[in-house]
């Protein structure tokens, strides 16, 4: 099953993705971050009957657009922690972003001139949780996983740098492109891209994570419970822009997606004022 959160009539809803050209209104919830609030959320969502919605001029929200924890993991897939020079982790590296650092996959993205300078892509796969979950164990990981979503870990790298914490140069407002859908139902193991005005910049398999989905809400709950809703970015592949030599970044203008095989596309334009 997919879901989505449309922006629809002065507000958003959270729908049921029918096909490529319709969805049904999930009644009674604003967006998918209240639907997952809800226990029974999965099968609302597949008895949902409400109005039927045209998806060919549909203007998608971020997918999950208030979590109450978006935990990001850096240094997680093989072919970029080799670019960067290190050893594979034994442990998951950890940070923050804040919701209000999302917005649409298809919206531009806004970026203040004084953080223009070294703007990058991070192809990544995102982890959408659908019941609280604490010290959770990694065989029972998937019961506890909603689905899958794609997201742009859009980067100031100039900010990321400045300390050794990276937080600030992740969480930009409305930079990160979300969506557009969230999959139930995806498995491990399809290509995943970055482009640039088209041209490939990432390319590499979601299969290449060093820590899984299933690994990281382990070693993540342990630490701290996950509510339904949060959301945990599973970190991106070689191909960075800041570690070619040399150093490539978005300029103002250019357009940059990112796909997953299987959950789609996220397409933003930067626009630097």
């Amino acid at each position: 099953m997919r879901l989505a959160t449309l922006r629809l009539d002065g507000g958003t809803a959270a729908v049921r993705v029918d096909s490529d050209s319709s969805a049904t209104v999930i009644d009674g919830y604003a967006d998918l971050s209240a639907l997952l609030g809800d226990a029974d959320w999965k099968s609302v969502a597949e008895r949902a009957s409400g109005k039927t919605v045209d998806l060919a001029d549909a203007d998608y929200a971020p997918v999950v657009p208030a979590p109450g924890k978006i935990v990001c993991v850096g240094l997680n897939y093989a072919t970029h922690i080799k670019e960067m020079g290190r050893d594979l982790p034994e442990y998951p590296t950890l940070f923050s972003k804040f919701k209000e650092a999302l917005t649409g996959p298809y919206d531009d993205v806004l970026v203040p001139a004084y953080a223009g300078s070294q703007l990058d892509w991070e192809a990544e796969l995102a982890v959408v949780i659908g019941k609280q979950a604490y010290q959770v164990s990694e065989p029972d990981a998937a019961e506890y996983i909603a689905g899958y979503s794609v997201i742009n870990d859009y980067t100031m790298r100039d900010y990321q740098y400045r300390t050794l914490q990276w937080d600030q140069g992740k969480t930009f407002e409305k930079t990160s492109g979300f969506g557009p859908v969230l999959d139930t139902d995806y498995q491990l193991g399809t290509a995943i891209e970055t482009r640039l005005e088209g041209e490939v910049m990432q390319s590499s398999n979601t299969s290449d994570l060093v820590f899984t989905p299933a690994k990281l809400v382990d070693y993540i709950s342990h630490i701290v419970t996950l509510q339904p809703g949060d959301v945990i970015i599973t970190g991106t592949t070689g191909g960075v822009g800041h570690a070619r030599k040399p150093a490539r970044y978005i300029q103002d203008g250019e357009v940059c997606e990112v796909t997953i095989e299987g959950l789609g596309t996220v397409k933003n334009k930067t626009i630097i004022k």
